[in-house]
């Protein structure tokens, strides 16, 4: 996925960044250009510690900016690795600069520095809005990637097997620590049993363990604080009356792992239908109909992702529409975001920029305009008539 990226922005450089558009005036030039911001800070998460720096570094420096890189606390080694590869590379020193330590440490001073001009940032709904507070007070750029509870809708026509497939990727690839990741599966009420009895089957073959390791089908979360809150939600789920159909413990003493775990007979008020999670569980909420479906996926406070598996292409086409989300797919997981095209949330989930596509460089950019007036004479624009 850096590779890609890498590619990708390197191709970016040669698409037009500006235009060129007619003037109401005779001999009058006017167009516009992209300009860097500055210096911008890329602060990123642990779960994808080379893709994600790389979403933000790569346009940050195409367009001509230099980046400060603080990268989580539990990656660092690899951010450093990424660093030296751009090194070997051949960027200039003082392009690219790495910063070590805990966000509200070194990350509260690049976010409060009058010399950082712009800061992307991918984390938690709460830590993104305390940067937006402090980058607010003084008008700077700011792309968030925040939070999310995604969802995959599963409709009565839809190809149960193919549904099945998709939400065990989607709820337990990279072991639920994606911010796509699928942790509400919203089931028409004709085939819920049938769909959750296969999930289970499923999700009981599931090896958990090394990920190094090629017949592992689930490794760990990140660290022990990360196994804990797995672990409280399951709590939270038999409290609120969900019934556990697998897992909901841990798997084995040594390590940060833990069962596939699956509830069903959700409600979307309870806890579990509403706060993200960020490891390998999943809800079961059963619906009557596309409207009620449609209806529950929206109830939360994020939109990042959502999905539908259906045959039929009105009802596919209405969900489209209707789904408060910045991704949508049909019939197929939530999980699969390519670099050709934007990547984002609405809500809660981001502050409206995105990452990726020929919009990446939004984010790290200024607009210019400029006029030349080369007729030797004072010419008035909305006054005079061009003539």
């Amino acid at each position: 996925e850096a590779i890609d990226m890498a590619k990708y922005a390197a191709g970016l450089g040669r698409h037009p960044h500006g235009e060129t558009v007619p003037s109401e005036l005779r001999n009058k030039w006017c167009m516009t250009e992209r300009v860097p911001l500055g210096v911008v800070a890329c602060i990123t998460p642990w779960n994808f510690p080379m893709a994600i720096p790389s979403w933000k570094i790569f346009p940050a420096v195409m367009a001509g900016n230099a980046v400060v890189f603080k990268p989580a606390s539990d990656t660092p080694i690899i951010a450093t690795k990424l660093v030296e590869i751009f090194e070997e590379a051949g960027l200039p020193g003082g392009v690219l600069n790495l910063v070590t330590g805990s966000g509200s440490d070194v990350g509260d001073v690049l976010v409060r520095d009058p010399r950082v001009q712009g800061i992307s940032f991918t984390g938690s709904t709460a830590a993104g809005k305390h940067i937006a507070e402090i980058a607010g007070r003084n008008l700077k750029r700011l792309g968030l990637e925040l939070g999310g509870k995604n969802a995959i809708v599963v409709l009565d026509d839809a190809d149960l097997p193919l549904a099945v497939d998709g939400a065990l990727w989607a709820a337990f690839g990279t072991s639920g620590q994606r911010c796509t990741a699928a942790s509400r599966l919203i089931v028409d009420k004709k085939v819920e049993k049938d769909f959750t009895d296969q999930l289970q089957e499923r999700a009981a073959k599931m090896k958990v363990g090394d990920g190094l390791q090629p017949d592992t089908d689930m490794g760990p979360v990140i660290n022990e604080a990360a196994l804990k809150k797995v672990h409280e939600y399951t709590d939270i789920g038999k409290k609120e009356h969900a019934r556990l159909v697998h897992g909901g413990d841990f798997a084995g003493s040594d390590g940060w792992f833990y069962r596939p775990t699956i509830f069903a007979d959700g409600r979307k008020d309870m806890r579990m239908a509403q706060e993200e999670i960020f490891g390998p569980s999943t809800l079961v909420l059963p619906v009557s109909n596309l409207d009620e479906a449609l209806d529950v996926a929206n109830s939360t406070q994020y939109g990042l992702s959502m999905s539908i598996y259906t045959n039929d292409l009105r009802k596919a086409f209405h969900a489209m529409e209707e789904m408060q989300s910045g991704i949508v797919y049909v019939n197929a997981p939530t999980i699969g975001a390519e670099i050709q095209l934007p990547f984002g949330g609405v809500k809660n989930t981001g502050n409206g920029h995105r990452e990726a596509g020929t919009v990446a460089l939004d984010e790290f950019t200024e607009w210019k305009t400029i006029y030349v007036d080369y007729s030797g004479r004072l010419q008035r624009a909305q006054i005079d008539t061009g003539e």
